[in-house]
């Protein structure tokens, strides 16, 4: 996406182009606006999903851990 639209390389810019015939501006700017509802939602959905797999890094380290022997 590039600024909430969909990227379109130069030769799709021509007129015969089907991108270039299906681009609807207001659907466009209805999926933009779902997708700012959505955002919130994403993060802490990423955000989640990073904090398991600190979880899982962090159990496989302490699993090979040894105490010290003296």
């Amino acid at each position: 996406m590039v600024y909430g639209s969909d990227a379109m390389i130069p030769a799709e810019i021509q007129e015969n182009s089907p991108h270039f015939h299906n681009f609807v501006a207001e659907e466009s700017n209805e999926e933009r606006k779902v997708n700012v509802d959505l955002l919130d939602d994403v993060r802490e959905e990423a955000r989640i999903k990073v904090e398991a797999l600190k979880r899982r890094v962090e159990y496989k380290y302490n699993s090979k851990l040894r105490p010290p022997q003296f």
